[in-house]
C-alpha cells in the first residue's frame, strides 16, 4: 500500500510541477517575427546620440524610437559622407576596427552610436562588419545569423524587375533608396529591401571568395562568392554579405551571398540589418 501511495505521489508531483513550453517572444515594433528570431524591418542607418539623453536611447533600444524622435533628439545619421548619402563620418571613438572606447562619463558605458530600423533614410554604409556588430550590441540587438537572414528573405521577389517606384532596388541609376519605399520589395515575414539595395553583412565569415558564379540554388540566377584561398589578402577571411545591391540586376536575390569583402572593409553598397 506505501509503494502505491509513493507511486501515485510522484506522478501527482510530476502533473503538478510540468510547464508549458514557453510562447515565442513578442517582437519590438521595429521588426518581425521569424520563427523564434525578431529580425528587423528595415536596413540598419546608424545614429550618434548624446548617452545623456537616455530617453531616446531607452527608445531606440525598446525599438520604439521613430525618424522624428531622432532628427527631434538631435541625432545624427552616420555613414559615408558623400553623395547622395551626405551622412557624417563615424566618431573617433568609433573605429573602423570597432573597439570603441566610451563617451565620457557615459554610465552605462556607450559610444553614443546606435543602429536602428526606420522607415524614410538612406542606409547607413561606410561601415565595416566591426562597426555594425558593435552598432546592433549597444541598441540590445546583433547581427542577423545567415540562416535567419535567408529565412526573413522568403518571398521577395528574386529579383524580380524593377519599375523604379515599387519593385526591389536593382538597378535605380546607381543610386540606393530610402528604407521602405520600395513597397512590393517586402518578404512573406514583412521585412523589406532584403533583396537590391544595399548589400548586408550577417554575423558569418568564411574564406575569402576566389571568384564568383551565378548560382542557380535550382530557382535562379544570383551571385555567389563563397569559398577558396581568395584572389587577393589571401590570409584573411570574408565575411559575408547577402542579397546583393541596387546596380546587380539579376544577380541580386534572396540567394545572392558574397565573400569577397574582408570584415575591414568599408564600401558604399555595404549595409547591414540587425536582430534580436
Amino acid at each position: 500500500m506505501k509503494n502505491r501511495t509513493l507511486v501515485g505521489a510522484v506522478a501527482l508531483t510530476l502533473c503538478v510541477s510540468w510547464t508549458a513550453p514557453a510562447a515565442a517572444k513578442k517582437c519590438p515594433a521595429d521588426s518581425v517575427q521569424v520563427g523564434p528570431a525578431c529580425i528587423d524591418t528595415y536596413e540598419a542607418s546608424v545614429w550618434q546620440i548624446p548617452p545623456t539623453n537616455t530617453a531616446l536611447v531607452k527608445k531606440v533600444q525598446s525599438g520604439k524610437v521613430t525618424l522624428a524622435d531622432l532628427t527631434g533628439g538631435g541625432a545624427t545619421q552616420l555613414g559615408c559622407t558623400f553623395a547622395p548619402f551626405s551622412h557624417t563620418a563615424y566618431p573617433a571613438n568609433f573605429p573602423a576596427s570597432g573597439q570603441w572606447t566610451p563617451v565620457l562619463g557615459s554610465s552605462p558605458p556607450s559610444p553614443g552610436v546606435y543602429a536602428v530600423s526606420i522607415p524614410g533614410v538612406l542606409p547607413s554604409t561606410c561601415t565595416t562588419w566591426f562597426q555594425a556588430a558593435q552598432a546592433c550590441r549597444v541598441s540590445g540587438k546583433r547581427l542577423a545569423t545567415n540562416l535567419e537572414w535567408q529565412d526573413a528573405a522568403a518571398g521577395t521577389p528574386d529579383p524580380g524587375t524593377d519599375n523604379g517606384t515599387t519593385d526591389c532596388n536593382i538597378s535605380a541609376a546607381g543610386n540606393p533608396v530610402n528604407t521602405g519605399s520600395r513597397s512590393s520589395c517586402k518578404s512573406s515575414w514583412g521585412a523589406f529591401d532584403m533583396v537590391g539595395n544595399v548589400w548586408e553583412w550577417v554575423e558569418e565569415w568564411g574564406d575569402l571568395a576566389d571568384g564568383c558564379t551565378n548560382w542557380s540554388a535550382g530557382f535562379g540566377s544570383d551571385l555567389s562568392c563563397v569559398g577558396g584561398p581568395g584572389s587577393s589578402n589571401s590570409n584573411l577571411p570574408g565575411a559575408l554579405i547577402r542579397g546583393g545591391n541596387w546596380v546587380f540586376g539579376t544577380l541580386d536575390g534572396v540567394f545572392a551571398v558574397n565573400a569577397t569583402d574582408i570584415p575591414s572593409d568599408s564600401l558604399s553598397n555595404i549595409g547591414f540589418r540587425c536582430a534580436r
